[in-house]
């Protein structure tokens, strides 16, 4: 069995909540704590499912949020388990193809 697990990152969600609206709100804040970033770097933390975060920032944000790091990761399964018979290769088969044929009208 397969199982594919991903991240609902609810980081948008918490900053609006503490009535911050604006990435670049996050930078100041950020660099208090001891976390220097762009405003891009901020921009893409804050739109985009991080793929690396470090432990600090983490602990920065869920201390400029007042909150803890379970209420900004939620973990999923984003597919369901698939279980493989037995010699089968794990690669997608593709539909068949089925051809379609023009007719033409008799022109007799």
């Amino acid at each position: 069995m397969t199982k594919k697990m991903g991240i609902r990152w609810h980081l948008r969600l918490r900053m609006a909540e503490k009535g911050l609206f604006q990435t670049s709100d996050l930078v100041p804040l950020l660099a208090e704590r001891g976390i220097h970033l762009s405003r891009e770097q901020v921009y893409r933390l804050v739109t985009q499912v991080p793929q690396r975060l470090s432990t600090d920032t983490l602990a920065a944000l869920c201390d400029i949020l007042d909150c803890q790091p379970n209420d900004l990761i939620e973990v999923e399964v984003v597919s369901r388990q698939v279980r493989k018979a037995v010699g089968e290769s794990g690669r997608a088969v593709p539909p068949p193809v089925r051809r379609s044929t023009i007719r033409r009208p008799d022109l007799s």
